[in-house]
């Protein structure tokens, strides 16, 4: 049954494809994107790009921005936590992928290698649009952008064209069964002539999530959740589980506020002041709660302290400016604060706290003119980072306090990204080949200090790293008709040791037993890569895509095992923990593909996407091994009807196999929280009924995993929701 129901996935996908916001009617030539820095017709730009709209996005309905991600059937998303989030880009994940906010870079010098939940602090229901970019991006970007980008564009203010003013707001709730989910939205945008100004409010409620019932046949108590450690009387007991698919403690809450204010200073100059802000509550780290020492249960508390994002960005717009026909500057200032909090069972003497305070400052210009059938955008960036790292212990006894060590330097760090870039377009033929081609040189320094070095004694107490770099790209895009178009593409890309590469002090998880700790001699990693694609539309229905990529990846960074003072293996928190460093292995490669199609038949389409990714790494001095973050097969297939009255749509997810042979054995693909087959292949289906009574009010209802498959993501420690009824209401005026 179970191979006739992928069988069936593959056939529908054979007869169907695109992605999902591809509107047939309209043609590539009307999807407009802005990740190139300024608006283009994405049929113009050889580099693969994904869009998500803001009526899709309202339509997905998703609890959080990964989940939006997951939805889209285009990203692969890993979490560790409900409150967890990380987007994985063609076997390239976390501080691999660059993460972009209006135009501003949200990675900074500790976005780290392993899994993230920084994507999660965008509000998506502020945004316009979602950009994934696939492959090397570093020619626009500059460092980190190696798998790709994934470029978030809030709302914009929008000014009054009428001698009144312009009032528009929209408000939603929603309810979801599996982790009683309570979320409330509200935003309203005042505009007149020259001013407006736009403001959002978003809170949400996550209780502990549920997970589904119908376990897979071999692993019948896969992911389950039979013991917990909570504080009776003061004192840590294990508790039985009454509901053991109910994961405790993996609830948090999460509120969002953005404000911008616009200025239309004439009709070619525009001022945007642009504030957001993000945060959450104590967020716990589920999976490492499940970590066992001696056969017991070993945290009494690992968490999250609240996550908070806050920034202030100001945006000059003009048109016409000198030789350039658009000219945009945005400087941007962000403090970003993060925490981690521990103590195993019953150890009251051993509460640890580490704590990272992050300033980011950065700068952007950039700058297009046209010349006849040239387009040349020129542009400069710069981000400033300045991290404090500490850390104390805590004596829940006696309520004193003690030095630990922290996860980065207890002194000066600093990492700055310098850059200068052009990218080039052509078009020849009256529009049917373009070439794209671009160039960037890029400068990154780093500067960090241990004030106090009595915890591990390192031989070293200062670390200092320059690298310069160059990279670029050259495509071709070729549309004979405007049925068919074929492109292929070189880029490279760049990424340069941020801290927590070079500076990190980490325990891994308890089965492994790993100590991970600085390295100062990591060298820059780099990436070429080779990309095809060709799409056709059949009549004005169908449309039929196919993309393949090779990446070659040279002084990959992966962890391995280290000497720390002579010693391969030290002991830290009571236990002996192999050494493992950050270190430049000799190579590594990645390939895959990507098929998609669309079918539209006036009312009702269907569509479907599939994606493959394969990835090996040859470490130092070993043998070829997997290299780590390379999802499973994985795709989405739907069909929808939409009616002025009303929409429905019903759709399957689904994963393939991740056998554990295919685990990287160092890295974080987290076999620990696997079976000891690997990850099973699942597949849930799910359906939307979006009801419209009145104009502007809009009722959703939904079901997901509707069989109550129990199943995780890959490399995830945290099971996905079972069956979760959603329910909506919307409002817009």
């Amino acid at each position: 049954m179970k191979k006739a129901l992928w069988l069936s996935f593959l056939l529908t996908h054979a007869l169907l494809c695109l992605g999902q916001d591809t509107l047939l009617s309209k043609g590539l030539d009307e999807v407009i994107i802005h990740s190139g820095r300024f608006a283009e017709k994405r049929k113009n730009v050889v580099q693969r790009i994904e869009v998500i709209s803001a009526q899709r996005i309202a339509q997905i309905n998703a609890q959080n921005t990964g989940d939006l991600l997951i939805n889209s059937g285009n990203v692969f998303v890993q979490k560790s936590q409900q409150g967890g989030s990380s987007p994985v880009i063609r076997g390239f994940e976390a501080s691999r992928v660059l993460l972009v906010i209006d135009g501003i870079r949200m990675n900074n010098a500790i976005y780290r290698a392993g899994h993230l939940q920084n994507v999660i602090t965008v509000d998506q229901n502020m945004l316009e649009s979602v950009e994934v970019l696939y492959g090397p991006a570093s020619t626009l970007y500059g460092s980190d952008a190696l798998g790709g980008v994934i470029h978030f564009r809030t709302k914009q203010p929008r000014l009054s064209m009428a001698d009144t003013a312009l009032f528009k707001a929209s408000a939603f709730a929603r309810y979801s069964s599996a982790n009683n989910e309570k979320t409330v939205h509200a935003d309203l945008n005042t505009g007149w002539k020259r001013f407006a100004w736009l403001q959002s409010y978003n809170f949400s409620d996550f209780d502990d999530m549920k997970m589904g019932s119908n376990y897979p046949d071999k692993y019948p108590d896969f992911g389950r959740r039979s013991q917990y450690i909570a504080s009776i009387d003061g004192k840590d007991s294990i508790i039985v589980n009454p509901d053991d698919r109910v994961q405790r403690f993996s609830g948090y809450r999460q509120w969002d506020i953005t404000q911008k204010l616009l200025f239309q200073q004439n009709d070619r100059v525009r001022h945007l002041l642009n504030l957001q802000y993000s945060s959450s509550s104590d967020i716990p780290r589920y999976d490492r709660l499940q970590d066992t020492r001696n056969g017991a249960l070993r945290f009494a508390e690992w968490y999250y302290g609240p996550q908070r994002r806050q920034m202030a960005a100001y945006e000059l717009n003009i048109s016409r400016l000198a030789f350039l026909d658009e000219f945009r500057a945005i400087a941007s200032y962000q403090h970003i604060e993060e925490s981690r909090h521990q103590r195993e069972y019953r150890r009251y003497d051993r509460q640890d706290h580490r704590l990272e305070d992050l300033d980011v400052i950065s700068f952007t210009a950039d700058g297009r003119m046209f010349r006849k059938a040239h387009e040349l955008t020129i542009g400069a960036d710069i981000q400033l980072n300045y991290l404090q790292s500490e850390a104390f212990r805590r004596n829940m006894l006696t309520g004193s306090e003690t030095k630990l060590d922290s996860r980065y330097p207890n002194g000066d760090n600093r990492m700055s990204y310098t850059g200068l870039y052009a990218q080039h377009l052509l078009k020849l033929k009256g529009g049917k080949l373009v070439l794209n081609d671009g160039v960037r040189v890029q400068y990154n320094s780093l500067r960090s200090t241990i004030a106090d070095n009595s915890f591990f004694q390192l031989p070293f107490t200062s670390i200092e790293q320059d690298n310069l770099a160059f990279t670029a790209n050259l495509g071709l895009a070729y549309m004979p008709s405007g049925a068919l178009r074929f492109s292929a593409g070189l880029a490279t890309g760049f990424r340069s040791p941020n801290i927590d590469d070079l500076a990190r002090i980490f325990e891994s998880n308890s089965a492994s037993r790993q100590l991970i700790v600085p390295n100062p001699d990591i060298e820059p990693e780099y990436t070429y890569n080779a990309d095809l694609a060709a799409s056709v539309m059949i009549g004005k229905i169908l449309r039929l895509e196919a993309s393949g990529f090779y990446t070659w990846f040279r002084n990959a960074i992966a962890l391995s095992p280290f000497q720390l003072n002579g010693q391969d293996s030290v002991v830290y928190n009571g236990s002996t923990s192999r050494v493992y460093a950050n270190r430049n292995a000799n190579r590594a490669f990645v390939y895959g593909f990507h098929t998609a199609a669309h079918l539209a038949l006036g009312a009702f389409s269907f569509n479907s996407t599939i994606s493959y990714t394969y990835g090996r790494l040859k470490p130092l001095q070993a043998a070829t091994v997997p290299l780590d973050h390379i999802p499973p097969v994985y795709g989405r297939t739907g069909a929808r009807y939409d009616h002025k009255l009303f929409s429905l749509e019903a759709y399957a997810l689904y994963n393939g196999w991740k056998r554990i042979k295919d685990y990287n054995p160092s890295g974080e693909d987290n076999a620990q929280y696997a079976t000891p087959d690997g990850t099973p292949a699942w597949h849930t289906l799910n359906a939307r009924l979006d009801l419209r009574p009145y104009r502007g009010i809009t009722v959703q209802l939904g079901i997901e995993n509707m069989l109550d498959r129990n199943y995780r993501y890959f490399a995830s420690g945290f099971s996905a929701a079972g069956r979760n009824w959603i329910l909506a209401l919307r409002a817009d005026l």
